[in-house]
């Protein structure tokens, strides 16, 4: 399972990758690009298709520890064959669609760790009874679908920057899952041509708390892990600091900077994440 148990932290690194789940072909190529691999069971795939897709997710051989199954939402036909599919194959790690109802999570055992998909208002709504759930280990949120389910068109301004009630969607799903100690995942950035938006994007989740970003094509993948990276101004200050207060009780001035404990937690983050 990609996940630090100890902590709301992705251990796998911040750039997970969808692949359609009826594109074989696909997986092994998507499993080595990104930091983990999103076998899609949803929306990446037909409905004529998705009984091929669950025996192509069910024969691949992929390392289950890179891998995630993202299934059709509960109150479907589909989400039931695809649970059927997952009992019976050595992937343990699954992104539930359409999340709504933590009720809805019960059908799976203790051997699944969940990420809950908040994409409908219904979902954003109830973040916070969803992010309680035992079996669930992250949280991430979704722009269109979220949109959709409030009869809009989009979720972008012509700026391409997000709208009021997307932001407040992405801050829900964050903060939600910080209170609950289980790591949140930033949505896709579907212009995929927009790298210079992508990297602005992946750079504001990283510094907000977010632990990974989705995307949906591989050349995205650089760019999420390069704006996940901090960079070596900032590393070299987190050390600096870091060691300076192995010398000083409570609070104290560093480098004309009043230093406290929220400050050595970022600093610390900042370590954690520096390669």
């Amino acid at each position: 399972m990609p996940f630090d148990e100890d902590a709301a932290h992705w251990a796998a690194g911040p750039a997970l990758l969808f692949c359609p789940a009826d594109r074989p072909e696909r997986f092994g190529k998507a499993f080595e690009r990104a930091d983990a691999v999103i076998l899609d069971l949803e929306d990446a795939v037909a409905p004529a298709a998705k009984a091929s897709a669950r025996e192509h997710v069910a024969a691949s051989t992929l390392d289950p520890a890179g891998v995630i199954v993202r299934v059709n939402a509960p109150d479907t036909d589909e989400f039931e064959r695809d649970l059927t599919m997952l009992q019976q194959s050595p992937f343990r790690t699954v992104m539930v669609a359409k999340t709504e109802d933590a009720a809805s999570l019960d059908v799976f055992d203790d051997r699944f760790s969940l990420i809950t998909l908040c994409e409908t208002a219904k979902g954003i709504s109830n973040a916070r009874l969803i992010a309680a759930h035992p079996r669930v280990v992250a949280m991430m949120w979704g722009a269109e679908d979220l949109v959709a389910s409030l009869g809009g068109t989009s979720s972008r301004k012509t700026n391409g920057r997000y709208r009021d009630v997307a932001r407040y969607a992405r801050s829900q799903v964050l903060l939600e899952a910080g209170a609950h100690g289980k790591a949140a995942i930033d949505a896709v950035h579907i212009d995929i041509d927009d790298t210079k938006g992508l990297a602005q994007e992946a750079a504001d989740a990283a510094a907000s708390g977010f632990s990974a970003t989705a995307c949906i094509h591989p050349n995205q993948v650089s760019v999420i892990r390069e704006a996940y990276q901090p960079d070596a101004k900032t590393t070299a200050w987190a050390h600096d600091v870091l060691a300076a207060a192995e010398g000083e009780r409570g609070v104290f001035r560093f480098r004309g900077r009043m230093i406290d404990e929220p400050v050595l937690r970022h600093a610390r983050s900042v370590v954690a994440h520096s390669r």
